[in-house]
């Protein structure tokens, strides 16, 4: 390993090192890392670069525990970059917070540089204005998330190959539209996938607008049917998951595999970083936020949070309504109460977090990295 690249911005002399704990903190990028150990009281011991590998994570490790221990970690970027850093910090005993945002006044006073938002990662944590704890991203939720994600650009792939489809129709000949006019999405993609067995091997540029049009409707509609085939093979993974790990979440009414999956990944493989029902419903941007002034008591809506989670909650919340009669009765007494629809919803939003939170609380354990 190669000495560092950032000189140390401590005062002290290298040669002492002080007892008790120590803070890292870690500006992350693509390939390298930029980490700094502050003590308890705030002081910077060092600040220094590794390489964004696994010898770097250890010797990143190594070197903040030479000075104290290192108990806990403000690290950037803790679902992207910072990712791999935070798995290896939580099985080595480190509490990772993640931290997203740097104190503006305090970047427009000092000015920005690596080794600033590294100090400023652990002077979070120090504050305790970092509380969001990283997720450990080693478990069946990230399986889930990795699988989410393939299911999410087969979908946009495969609606993009569908309109492309629909759009060369509607410039094709029109005996070719006259041929495939009525038919349902499926069988036209089955007829239209039936055009390149036929035409497939004539002489390029022998063809004509026709024969190119068929055959580009066969291509759309075989790239149509090979995604649809991945987008089922993903989801019934997907299904096998949360019936292995979190089944009590298929029992809620509203509730189905993906809706499921959604919140999982919002939770993660370490739902226990998650200290209450209010800190799960804020993570979903379903808890309230205090707007008051004066003699002007208000709260308004929380923007914030995991807009996936925050969809998901919303797709619980109007099955419901359309299907469960207990949510119907609360709907209509609060109608009579003078609510609005938007404030109904709101609330029901909050009660669906709370009992989702309730429900995966504990998951079950999965096979671990």
């Amino acid at each position: 390993m190669s000495s560092s690249t950032v000189p140390s911005t401590s005062s002290a002399p290298r040669t002492r090192r002080p007892a008790g704990e120590v803070v890292l903190g870690v500006d992350t990028h693509r390939d390298v890392h930029v980490a700094a150990v502050l003590s308890a009281s705030g002081a910077v011991l060092a600040t220094d670069e590794f390489p964004a590998t696994a010898a770097g994570y250890r010797d990143l490790l190594k070197r903040a525990r030479k000075w104290g221990t290192a108990r806990r970690a403000g690290v950037e970027g803790t679902g992207s970059y910072g990712a791999s850093l935070s798995r290896y910090l939580l099985a080595q005993g480190v509490d990772v917070f993640d931290v997203n945002r740097m104190d503006r006044a305090d970047r427009r006073r000092r000015g920005k540089s690596d080794p600033l938002d590294a100090q400023n990662a652990a002077r979070a944590v120090l504050s305790g204005r970092a509380r969001a704890r990283a997720k450990s991203g080693d478990g069946p939720v990230q399986i889930a998330r990795m699988y989410k994600l393939t299911k999410v650009s087969a979908v946009k792939a495969r609606t993009q190959a569908i309109n492309q489809l629909k759009a060369v129709l509607v410039t094709a000949d029109p005996v070719l539209r006259e041929e495939l006019a009525g038919l349902g999405n499926a069988e036209l993609f089955r007829t239209c996938a039936q055009f390149t067995d036929a035409r497939g091997h004539e002489e390029v540029g022998a063809e004509s607008v026709v024969q190119a049009t068929r055959i580009t409707l066969g291509l759309l509609a075989h790239r149509i049917g090979r995604l649809s085939e991945e987008i089922r093979n993903v989801e019934a993974r997907l299904t096998r998951l949360v019936e292995c790990h979190a089944p009590q979440l298929l029992d809620v009414v509203g509730i189905g595999p993906d809706t499921a999956v959604t919140l999982l990944i919002t939770v993660g493989d370490n739902p226990e970083r998650l200290d209450s029902e209010a800190s799960f419903a804020a993570l979903c941007g379903v808890s309230p936020v205090e707007r008051s002034s004066g003699r002007r008591q208000y709260r308004r809506l929380n923007r914030g949070g995991d807009r996936q989670a925050n969809a998901a909650l919303h797709r619980i919340v109007f099955t419901r309504l359309r299907v469960d009669p207990r949510t119907q009765d609360y709907y209509e007494r609060r109608i009579k109460e003078g609510k609005t629809r938007r404030e109904i919803v709101r609330c029901l939003k909050r009660y669906a977090a709370r009992e989702v939170f309730h429900l995966v609380r504990w998951l079950q354990p999965g096979p671990r990295s």
